[in-house]
Formats: structure tokens, sequence, C-alpha cells
């Protein structure tokens, strides 16, 4: 009856022994499975990452606005490309030069003074007759100088009309194609040069036509008063027209 109780105790001790040695074998795995999640944290987290993407997306932006910033910058500092400067200024000077290639009388005040004081003042009574004569042919060179200049001039003028119709046609396409704000301010001033040429035509006709109207005035006024004065010596008495016997043909 001893071996028998002996053994039963051995076996309760064993079955009370044993949960306590597997309990830790099971439980490891259930521990390692479970995973913690706090929604707080993860809302969180989120909106940091939708802030920071949208700084990105700003910050991109900003970069773009700068770069089209700096190429509108560039476009309106570009500078255009066409210049009619060195067209207009041929065209002036070829007009000024035919000023300045004034017959007799130039564009000059002193000179003016002097011809009119020599040529177109009041005729002297004690002139000889060779000297009347060849004032008035002076006087009269000069007109057809003036009027010579003139019509050189308007030939001029009329030259320069096909070469300021080109000009004009290329800088009105080239401000309309204009880039920038630089561009289209360059062709308009370059228009505005155009314009300036053209008036500085038409005012050298008008003055190469007063000049040569002037000169005709003159002359007439001046061969009115040589009239008068070469009338007076013809019919003072003494040194007019003497009556004489004239010989028609040589006898033999």
């Amino acid at each position: 009856m001893t071996l028998p109780r002996s053994r039963a105790a051995r076996l309760a001790a064993a079955l009370l022994v044993t949960p306590v040695v597997l309990a830790p074998m099971w439980a490891a795995p259930a521990q390692a499975q479970w995973i913690v999640y706090d929604p707080t944290n993860y809302v969180q987290n989120v909106l940091t990452a939708a802030r920071s993407l949208q700084q990105i997306t700003n910050q991109i932006t900003s970069l773009q606005n700068e770069a089209q910033m700096l190429i509108n910058q560039a476009r309106n500092l570009a500078s255009l490309p066409y210049s009619s400067l060195q067209q207009l200024q041929q065209s002036v000077q070829r007009t000024q030069q035919l000023l300045q290639q004034a017959q007799n009388i130039a564009y000059d005040v002193q000179q003016i003074d002097q011809a009119f004081q020599t040529k177109y003042a009041n005729v002297s009574m004690s002139a000889s007759n060779t000297q009347l004569i060849a004032d008035a042919k002076a006087r009269w060179q000069n007109t057809v100088g003036g009027l010579q200049d003139a019509m050189r001039v308007q030939a001029t003028v009329v030259g320069n009309i096909d070469t300021n119709r080109t000009q004009m046609s290329a800088l009105v396409g080239a401000s309309q194609s204009a880039a920038g704000a630089l561009q289209a301010t360059q062709a308009g001033n370059q228009l505005l040069a155009l314009q300036a040429q053209q008036l500085a035509d038409l005012t050298a006709v008008v003055t190469a036509n007063g000049r040569a109207q002037a000169l005709q005035s003159a002359e007439q006024a001046a061969a009115a008063e040589q009239g008068r004065e070469q009338r007076r010596r013809f019919l003072t008495p003494g040194t007019g027209y003497q009556p004489g016997n004239a010989q028609m043909f040589h006898g033999n």
C-alpha cells in the first residue's frame, strides 16, 4: 500500500510542475504576434507628410514663377536686331550736301548781305553801262542757279521716298514682332527718327524753293531799278540819243 501512494504522490507532483514549465513556451509566441496601433500618432504623421508635400509644391511653383519672370525680363531687355540709323543718316547727308552746294549765294547770312549790297542794292548812278550789264547778268545767274538748286533738292527728296518706304515697312514689322518692351521702344524710336528725316527733307525742299523765289524776286526788283536808271540816262540831255546822218550803202 505504501508503494502506490508514493507513485501517486510523484504523479501529482509532476502534474503540478508541468503547467509551470510549459506556460512560458505558449506565452512567448502570443506576445510576438500583437502590434500596438496608435490612431492619434498615425493621423499626426499623415498631416505632417501632407504639409511637407504642400511646402515642396509651393517651392516648385515659386521657382517656376521666378524662372518665367527672368525669361520675361530677358525678353524685355533684348535689343532690337534691326537698325535703320545708317540709311537715315545717309539720306540726311545727301540732302545736306546739296544745300551746302548752293550756287553763287549760299545759305550764309554774311554772304547774302554782301551779295545784296553789291548786286541787288540801289543802282549806282556813277556805274558804267558795262557794269550795269555785268550786274544784271550776275543776278540772272543767281536766279537760275537758285532754281537749279531747288530742283536738285526736290529730286533728291523724291529719291529718298523709296528708301523711306522700305525702312518704314521694316520698322513696322520689327515693332509688331518685338519680343519685349525694349525692342518695341527701339522700333518706335527708329520710326520717330524716320519721321524726323522726312521732316528734314520737307524743310530742305521748302528752303530751296524759298531761296529760288527770293532770288527771282530780288532780280526783278533790281532789274526794275536798273531800268529806271538806264531810262534816266537815256533821257538826260547831252547824253541821250543824238540824231545824225547815217549812210546805208557805201559808194563805189
